[in-house]
């Protein structure tokens, strides 16, 4: 008896920066907050560099930072702490709870996409840094816009988040597909694509609606050309780095991508890349 030619079984999306949050706003400014309230000032740029972190790790990252490092031991007249860290945590999550609802849109062609999804028969998990509670305010509004995934993995589903890949396995499990090489994680940050590497799926970086451009929907269109090619060409070279298999500027783009894995998996080809 012939066997069915492989398809795809699932796709994973990040959540804010990739399906909702155009520009991923919501996390970056209450991380520069709670920096404020330590008295350390924080760029937007630092703010931003560990996206995909849970989000206590992602405090941790910026901690770690030699620059912010350095200027914590100089007002605070100590490096930090675990015990530090654990407080920043804790007026972390209050304050994001309070602009979630502001910045859980849907990014444009999510529904459309998903709906693409389905058609060729593929399941819809996501993954997030966001914690269970702050997800209860997210997927409510995200459901009313017409977008349910079929699983969700929050930060402390598993033993750690990205980069490791222990979501997307959890995710896999959950929906009850494999092998991996049938997955696709759709990502807007670099550990996100390393975490799909590293779980053995064809990976899609999100270019121009996530945390590399840190851009609304509104300030995107008002850029002109040249600086809209230079900023996609700057975040394109960034990601060169973890090497994903595809870039698109929006979740709009997916199907055609989708097609063209599709292809190359009944070609017999593999998505497997260990990223160092």
């Amino acid at each position: 008896m012939s066997q069915s030619p492989p398809r795809l079984q699932a796709v994973v999306f990040d959540w804010a920066g990739t399906t909702i949050d155009f520009g991923s706003l919501a996390p970056a400014g209450v991380f520069r907050e709670i920096f404020q309230q330590e008295g350390v000032e924080i760029t937007v740029a630092q703010a931003r560099e560990p996206m995909g972190r849970a989000k206590r790790e992602h405090i941790r990252a910026i901690l770690d930072m030699p620059d912010v490092s350095t200027r914590w031991e100089s007002i605070q007249g100590a490096q930090a702490t675990e015990a530090d860290i654990d407080r920043m945590y804790e007026h972390f999550l209050p304050l994001q709870l309070q602009v979630l609802s502001k910045h859980s849109a849907l990014i444009p062609g999510v529904v459309e996409t998903v709906s693409d999804c389905r058609k060729r028969g593929m399941k819809i998990g996501s993954s997030t840094g966001y914690t269970h509670e702050l997800m209860e305010v997210v997927l409510p509004l995200a459901k009313a816009q017409g977008y349910e995934p079929d699983c969700v993995l929050c930060a402390g589903d598993t033993p750690a988040g990205r980069p490791k890949p222990w979501m997307l396995f959890e995710a896999a499990k959950r929906m009850d597909v494999y092998p991996m090489d049938t997955v696709v994680k759709v990502d807007d940050t670099l550990v996100g694509i390393e975490a799909g590497h590293n779980a053995g799926c064809w990976t899609v970086a999100v270019t121009m609606s996530g945390n590399e451009l840190g851009l609304t929907e509104a300030q995107l269109a008002e850029l002109c050309v040249d600086e809209r090619v230079a900023r996609k060409t700057a975040i394109e070279q960034k990601f060169a780095s973890v090497r994903p298999h595809y870039l698109i500027e929006s979740v709009a783009d997916l199907p055609e991508v989708l097609e063209n894995i599709e292809a190359r998996l009944r070609a017999g080809e593999s998505p497997r890349v260990i990223c160092s």
